[in-house]
């Protein structure tokens, strides 16, 4: 009988020569696939000693090493269940996802053992362990004591592999539970879609709590034998100087914004590099553009989330157009559905949903919101409003949760947000609805300005009166500093709303 679980076929496409490098650190470690192989082996029968019941989760919130990468792979290789949670969760999170989870296995970091300890314990959970990036930890000190012998565990496709709990911007966080077959799909589709080569080498800057880095980077490289250069933390300037060893960067608008603050960010320095992706957060077009006369190169952007790993991508061979996140991946579905259900031509907007191989088996105990959240024909509902032109290029105008209804209007930020984001001086801008005693909700623009620029906030607004429609211009626009953003650069709409959600009422 087939072994359906992940780790198998990632193993299946380690090199013949195990002993060539397959991760570089930026503090000069190398890792062969000898390494890779022998330590999620003594990894998995760490976990296998323990005793844990079938299908037991093994929550992980440590700094991003090698080292948290392969329990990461052993754990899958051992059948169980890895749960990454963010190194930004406090003591009230970690206590909400360990009594929602109810890991068999914590592993955290030692500067955290006291406080994550004390809620495992006092949740029936003895198997607490440390791991830091520096190669030490509890984890470490028993799994040497391990065979690196170890028989993959049988998976079948829709064992569950993974839950990743969605940053939980409105209401508590749900876990979203992904199967060995989601992830593999996804990770087959992409390596043929991207043009994944031999000889293909990754730079290796995101977190690994998320799936961009964690499955859609890590996997891409794994599934195609391909070697990593791995950095614990984003930085561009070494970037910069990894760039001509390498072939493939996956980044977060952020990351490209930063590089291309670089003076040494030219199409010389790129000139080795075969594929720059983009996703987790909107890629501004103005980004889009200067990255391309800067070095030659066109990102391309890309759509997916926790509940459905990839969705959509700009093609690797053919047009990838700015602002749009391109095409349904070969064996997925994606559709545009207004209200009622009522399917939506060409250019209107509307809800995006999607089906295929790649797309969850529902939250962690809460069937109802699973139901919920799936058309009745099998579609799950991304809670995403975008449009698909006549073309069939996908872009997102925004989250429904972010929909502004104005005196019975639909307003939908990302329109307004382009037209600010074009007007001199601003570097980025946000659109949020707050409550109002007349239109039920109205738009406040938020705004920073770009480094040197002075932006006036009556100014903007007599613009965009000049633009668009009465009902779409904010009541008010307020010029900051900075956006506040998650880990992977998304822009926390939901602590802008708090912010201003008392001006009107």
């Amino acid at each position: 009988m087939k072994n359906n679980n992940l780790f198998a076929a990632l193993r299946a496409a380690f090199p013949d020569n195990l002993d060539e490098i397959a991760v570089e650190t930026d503090n000069g470690l190398f890792y062969s696939w000898r390494d890779l192989e022998r330590a999620t082996a003594m990894l998995a029968n760490l976990l296998k000693s323990l005793q844990l019941p079938a299908g037991s989760r093994v929550a992980v919130q440590v700094d991003k090493s090698v080292e948290a990468m392969l329990l990461y792979l052993a754990t899958l290789r051992a059948g169980y269940v890895f749960l990454p949670l963010n190194t930004a969760y406090q003591s009230g999170e970690m206590a909400y996802f360990i009594a929602n989870a109810e890991p068999a296995v914590v592993v955290c970091s030692r500067k955290n053992f006291g406080w994550v300890s004390k809620i495992a314990f006092g949740a029936g959970i003895w198997n607490v362990f440390t791991l830091d990036d520096d190669r030490t930890g509890s984890l470490l000190d028993r799994a040497a004591q391990c065979s690196d012998q170890h028989e993959i565990v049988h998976r079948q496709s829709d064992d569950l592999a993974a839950i990743l709990y969605t940053s939980g911007t409105t209401g508590r966080s749900k876990g979203a539970m992904l199967s060995h077959g989601n992830m593999l799909s996804n990770a087959q589709v992409l390596k043929d879609y991207w043009g994944w080569r031999a000889g293909d080498v990754l730079i290796h800057a995101l977190p690994i709590f998320h799936v961009h880095g964690l499955f859609v980077a890590l996997h891409g490289a794994l599934i195609n034998g391909s070697k990593m250069i791995w950095l614990g933390k984003f930085d561009p300037q070494l970037v910069l100087q990894k760039l001509p060893e390498a072939t493939v960067f996956m980044g977060v608008p952020t990351l490209y914004v930063r590089l291309l603050a670089e003076p040494g960010l030219n199409r010389e320095a790129c000139s080795n590099m075969r594929l720059f992706v983009a996703g987790s957060a909107p890629l501004l077009l103005e980004t889009f553009n200067a990255w391309q006369e800067r070095t030659g190169h066109t990102i391309l952007e890309r759509y997916g989330m926790s509940e459905t790993a990839m969705l959509t991508s700009n093609p690797y061979e053919g047009e990838r157009r700015g602002g749009t996140v391109g095409f349904a991946l070969p064996g997925v579905s994606v559709r545009i559905h207004g209200d009622a259900g009522r399917a939506l031509s060409a250019g209107e907007i509307g809800g995006i949903e999607v089906k295929g191989p790649n797309v969850f088996q529902g939250y962690w105990r809460m069937p109802e919101k699973t139901k919920e959240e799936f058309s009745a024909d099998g579609f799950f509902k991304t809670g995403d409003v975008g449009k698909i032109d006549d073309r069939g290029y996908i872009s997102i105008v925004g989250r429904s949760k972010d929909l502004i209804i104005s005196g019975g209007y639909n307003v939908y930020p990302a329109e307004i947000e382009a037209c600010v984001n074009d007007m001199q001086g601003v570097a980025e801008s946000a659109l949020v609805g707050v409550p109002h005693p007349d239109f039920g909700e109205v738009g406040v623009a938020v705004v920073v300005a770009r480094p040197g620029s002075v932006v006036n906030p009556d100014q903007i607004l007599a613009v965009l009166k000049s633009q668009l429609a009465n009902f779409k211009i904010p009541k008010k626009c307020f010029v900051v500093e900075e956006l506040p953003r998650n880990t992977m650069g998304k822009v926390q709409k939901n602590l802008l709303r708090e912010q201003y959600g008392a001006l009107f009422v």
